[in-house]
């Protein structure tokens, strides 16, 4: 690590602060890459229908994608500080296309395996949620949370936007034509990264947001190997408490969202009688209310203990599941509105406090120890993928994985609150 001295000056001649250009594309970016997210869970029952795959084969697919999404997600990081976040992010979007456009030939299980879980996990997980954190932690000093709020809502957002519109040409056109869709929305947003995401704000001779007069900027050693320093920043945390309650938590998160109502939200509903296009229309609801909870609870990281406020996210979440068995119909009712507002204000609202605790704990090395956190996540957002569509086969129904899921929460809500100020060794 070496440090770079840069005034001020240049950035205080301009109307906006680029860092705030940055965060535009990198919201862009989280946008376009967040396509495939809401793909599995639409067109899970329109392969089922046509391959003849049981559902736990489709949710293998799924898990595999949610667990290696997470497990490059601290290598990327590490990556960043080797290669830039342009040049990753420029990849990542590219072989998120490939994937995508690739599914629409397989007539193998394995093939799907290949495409949905290999191919777009790797690409989306070399941006995921860390992309957010470092761009946070490089371009500002102040806002920090808000911005990480915004960035994080990103991923909502896409799903907003792709979901209804991947609903409606599976039905009127097939699933082959919403993997084009994806693709093509990967690749679209390449030209703006390429021209607009700057890696540091060094490079353009300007500090940080909010960067006080002075400020030093600690930049990455170049030559340090990407993967040496995610495994060391692992071997460093895992020695702190409070990186292991981090984990858990976070691993708890990923099953509640991406595992269990991300991937079977839409064919739960299904088997209640709902039509999937309406199912996708109440989880594009979801995505409306994530992005206002997200950028909320990034504004609540800057002034309020971020671990109480992941007690509350993940108790509100926990009730709300414990009575969706009972909400699920064939018809939209008040009830399962309900639901879906409480579930998309609290969906993701637990990244700006934990990317802000692994921030106070760790420091500078706050943004490779938050890929390892995030990985748990995808861990546990694979992993529930893949029981949940196990205990669909063996009862019928996803009721047994509402409630278990529920318990977690109330798990994860006692980690949460008790997780130490400062970390300490185990």
């Amino acid at each position: 690590m070496h440090t770079v001295w840069v005034t001020s000056e240049i950035g205080t001649r301009r109307r906006i602060h680029p860092a705030w250009i940055v965060a535009a594309v990198a919201f862009l970016a989280l946008v376009g890459a967040a396509g495939f997210r809401a793909a599995p869970s639409v067109l899970m029952v329109p392969l089922q229908e046509e391959l003849g795959w049981p559902r736990s084969m489709l949710s293998l697919a799924v898990g595999v994608n949610l667990v290696l999404f997470g497990l490059t997600a601290p290598f990327a990081a590490a990556l960043m500080d080797r290669f830039g976040i342009r040049a990753v992010t420029s990849v990542a979007l590219t072989i998120v296309a490939a994937g995508s456009a690739l599914s629409v030939f397989v007539t193998q299980a394995w093939q799907l395996v290949l495409t949905w879980g290999v191919l777009i996990g790797l690409g989306t997980g070399s941006m995921a949620l860390v992309f957010a954190a470092v761009v946070t932690n490089r371009w500002f000093v102040r806002r920090r949370g808000l911005v990480s709020g915004i960035l994080t809502a990103g991923s909502a957002t896409g799903q907003l936007i792709f979901l209804p519109v991947i609903a409606q040409l599976v039905d009127r056109s097939g699933w082959r034509a919403a993997s084009f869709l994806i693709a093509g929305g990967s690749l679209i947003v390449v030209p703006f990264v390429l021209r607009w995401l700057r890696n540091m704000p060094a490079d353009i001779g300007v500090t940080p947001y909010g960067a006080p007069e002075g400020y030093t900027a600690v930049v990455a050693d170049s030559t340090v190997n990407p993967a040496r320093a995610a495994i060391q920043a692992l071997r460093d945390a895992s020695r702190v408490r409070t990186f292991w309650a981090l984990v858990l938590g976070f691993a708890i998160c990923g099953a509640t969202t991406n595992g269990l109502i991300g991937t079977h939200f839409i064919p739960s509903a299904h088997d209640h009688g709902m039509h999937e296009t309406t199912a996708a229309g109440l989880l594009a609801v979801v995505g409306i209310f994530d992005l206002v909870g997200t950028i909320g609870s990034g504004w609540l990281t800057d002034r309020v203990d971020p671990r109480y406020l992941l007690a509350a996210y993940y108790g509100f979440r926990g009730v709300s599941l414990l009575f969706l068995p009972w909400l699920l119909s064939a018809t939209i009712q008040p009830s399962i509105v309900i639901f879906v507002v409480i579930y998309g204000l609290d969906w993701v609202a637990t990244v700006p406090p934990t990317i802000a605790l692994c921030r106070e704990v760790f420091g500078d090395r706050g943004s490779l120890v938050f890929g390892w956190v995030f990985a748990s996540h995808q861990i546990g957002a694979g992993i529930a993928s893949v029981v949940a569509g196990v205990v669909r086969d063996a009862t019928g129904a996803y009721t047994m994985a509402w409630f278990g899921a529920a318990v977690l929460c109330a798990v994860a809500a006692v980690v949460s609150v008790r997780t130490g100020k400062r970390g300490k060794p185990s």
